[in-house]
């Protein structure tokens, strides 16, 4: 390693390469959990442009602009964390020179001088509805935009192909020179005449390059149209100041000092691609919040934390909200489904269920700013901060873990199917599956269980139980006929600046038959904390093993590009002796399907749709809108420790967002005064061997027996 640092040292002198500002060899985490660091020459411009490769020679592997950049470090290490949204570096310098240096250099660009000020600044709140149309604008101007892009591509290659003709080059020379000066397009009219208007002659019109011509006029016209409204959209909010918009508070001497958006400033913010994300932190009330001032795109810069252990650890797996979530709807307009299929009690003859289609209540406000509580937290494991109620869904995280089995009728599939490839197949369509709930649901998180707290649902046989306070661990069984499924969710989350990054840690095991399949989940990623329209991805792989017979399933679930499609998850099927013997395409949120050939798909899984109110009811699905009701099937059956006598759970699922907080702070009270007395809860259904927990069974069992010889005692 030292003989490499001398090979290329560390330089900050721009003389020696032009137009760089630092260079050199560090160590950067690998995008692969658990395969540590890697050294990596890195170089930042006078751009600001950070890239990195493997060595000087070889080609740039990825880059990150850092003035649209947040900037992490933690005091007494030598770790730089950049996350711009997209893409996020973690870079470990070696020696403390090395790092000094280098965050001296990436500061400059992160923060620079005569900007910083303005991080602090307090810039006016958008409604949610503003928000919203912003949102639904921008996407039009990003489309528009990768239009207008090709067609310039095109115009200027053939624009290009004339100029090698002596001919057309020197009348376009002539036409240069009669032409309007302020007509955008003039480097491209080689050929033809336009009028004073910029238009075309008729004559012209047939011409291929005129053609071209039009529909950069007609995606410009469009894409003006759309800018136009929506600086509309923002006008009144951004413009305005805090006392014409009916705020009780007095004008603060910062937002005296604050210049406004201005409709100039917006069109040059605009022009930038990094730009098209409009700033829509979701920010609370609070009077303790601070308010950012997104307008610039500017980077932030954070100073990690360590956690106590000593805190109340909550773990956090941000899976459900979307930021217009302010309608509510009456319990008395309930309406109700048809039976859902295996919807049975398993304990009694089956029988017809009814369930409902719409929660009793909406969320009653907005959720709050994540982004103020996560700001002083980067870096830090989530699960050691306490989040009010605000964040909260109607439902704990034994019952999110209920969601991902949501179709568990893939597993029937996969236990009628007779060729291995094929049931392995069904498989990895379940396994895909359950990420598919988290579509519209980008903030809001389960409520931490209690320790023993339980969940079950027959339509599958499912029973959850929390077995572990810190770390959370939960474990689940569900079971059906053919095949029976044991799993554990654990993890960590953590908060880079502008996105928060879950990483799972538990293993799902599934027997069916004589074979026997194991797999884990790829990290997840909640993008655009600070600024822009947040949305949830999913990158990694997914490694499904046959432990049987050594077949294997690799699934990639790939990372959006900035214009391509998203939600993409592509992947084969290896035989015991690591032949390709079938291969999967398709999205975790629409299908997926087995490639038969270059023009047919079989379908192994696709969504059911979501319910047309979802986004008034958290973005749950219609699955997940049944999970916290006690049905007539379930009415005297269920033990006192089950998730769906939670207080706090109930008020907040009929919009009581106060009796909710009061109602979640007196729980996890008592919790915690069980822990002092040492007379906390143990695990009572799941056992921890070397398989990690395994259900022990005997809760079906005691379920028909109404829990006459199993005394359970409320957590609540």
């Amino acid at each position: 390693m030292s003989s490499a640092r001398q090979s290329f040292p560390l330089s900050i002198d721009t003389a020696q390469k032009s137009g760089v500002v630092c260079e050199g060899w560090v160590l950067k985490k690998r995008r692969k959990k658990m395969q540590g660091f890697a050294r990596r020459y890195f170089v930042l411009d006078q751009s600001g442009s950070l890239s990195y490769s493997i060595d000087p020679k070889r080609p740039i592997r990825d880059q990150i602009f850092l003035p649209h950049a947040a900037l992490s470090t933690a005091v007494g290490r030598k770790d730089i964390h950049v996350d711009s949204s997209n893409a996020t570096f973690h870079i470990k310098c070696l020696t403390a020179d090395d790092f000094n240096t280098w965050l001296t250099a990436i500061r400059q660009f992160v923060l620079p001088e005569g900007r910083r000020s303005l991080a602090g600044k307090t810039t006016p709140r958008l409604s949610q509805s503003q928000f919203n149309r912003s949102g639904i604008i921008v996407e039009g101007i990003g489309s528009t935009l990768s239009e207008l892009e090709a067609a310039f591509a095109a115009l200027q290659s053939e624009s290009t192909h004339e100029r090698s003709h002596p001919s057309l080059k020197s009348k376009s020379e002539k036409d240069k020179h009669h032409h309007h000066a302020k007509d955008v397009f003039n480097m491209f009219k080689k050929s033809h005449q336009v009028n004073e208007d910029g238009t075309l002659l008729k004559s012209n019109l047939d011409s291929p390059l005129n053609m071209r011509f039009q529909q950069i006029n007609t995606a410009l016209a469009s894409l003006k149209s759309q800018h136009a409204a929506l600086l509309k959209s923002l006008a009144h909010d951004v413009t305005a100041p805090p006392t014409a918009r009916g705020s009780p508070l007095p004008t603060t001497t910062e937002e005296k000092e604050a210049e406004p958006l201005s409709t100039s400033r917006f069109n040059t913010a605009l022009t930038r691609r990094s730009n098209l994300a409009i700033s829509m932190s979701s920010l609370s009330d609070s009077a303790h919040n601070e308010w950012f001032d997104a307008e610039e795109d500017l980077g932030e810069e954070f100073f990690l934390d360590v956690p106590n252990p000593d805190e109340e650890r909550e773990f956090i797996v941000p899976q459900s909200e979307t930021s217009s979530l302010n309608q509510t709807a009456s319990s008395d307009e309930e309406e109700h489904s048809p039976p859902l299929a295996h919807d049975t009690d398993p304990s009694v003859n089956a029988r017809q269920v009814v369930r409902r289609t719409r929660l009793p209540s909406g969320p009653m406000g907005d959720e709050g700013s994540l982004f103020a509580i996560l700001k002083n937290n980067v870096g830090k494991d989530l699960s050691t901060i306490a989040f009010p109620v605000s964040f909260n869904e109607p439902l704990t995280l034994l019952q999110r873990t209920a969601e991902e089995l949501e179709y568990y009728n893939l597993l029937h599939q996969a236990t009628e199917a007779k060729d291995p490839t094929q049931r392995l197949c069904f498989v990895a369509a379940f396994a895909v599956s359950g990420y598919a709930h988290t579509r519209f649901r980008t903030g809001r998180k389960g409520f931490n269980p209690m320790l023993a707290e339980t969940f079950e649902d027959v339509r599958m046989k499912f029973l959850a139980e929390k077995v572990s306070h810190n770390p959370v661990v939960i474990a689940y069984h569900a079971e059906g006929q053919g095949w029976e499924l044991n799993a554990t969710s654990a993890g960590k989350t953590k908060f880079w600046g502008k996105s928060l990054e879950i990483i799972p840690l538990g293993t799902t095991r599934l027997k069916i038959g004589n074979d026997k399949y194991e797999w884990n989940k790829p990290s997840s990623f909640m993008r655009n904390l600070m600024m822009g329209t947040k949305y949830l991805e999913h990158c990694g792989k997914m490694t499904i093993q046959n432990t049987t017979d050594g077949a294997t399933c690799v699934l990639d679930f790939k990372q959006s590009g900035y214009w391509g499609a998203s939600n993409e998850v592509s992947g084969m099927i290896l035989s015991p002796s690591r032949d390709v013997t079938a291969r999967i395409e398709g999205k975790w949120d629409e299908q997926i399907a087995q490639v038969l050939d270059s023009s047919y798909l079989h379908v192994l899984w696709r969504i059911t749709p979501f319910p047309k109110e979802s986004p008034q009811y958290y973005g749950f699905t219609a699955f997940g809108m049944t999970l916290n009701e006690i049905t007539s099937d379930l009415e005297g059956r269920l033990p006192p420790t089950d998730s769906r006598f939670r207080p706090d759970v109930l008020a907040l699922e009929h919009g009581d967002d106060d009796e909710a907080e009061t109602q979640k702070t007196r729980v996890e009270e008592m919790q915690r005064d069980r822990r002092r007395r040492g007379v906390n809860r143990a695990p009572r259904w799941f056992k921890e061997d070397g398989n990690g927990w395994t259900y022990v069974g005997g809760y079906w069992e005691a379920r028909a027996k109404g829990w006459k010889d199993t005394p359970v005692e409320s957590l609540w």
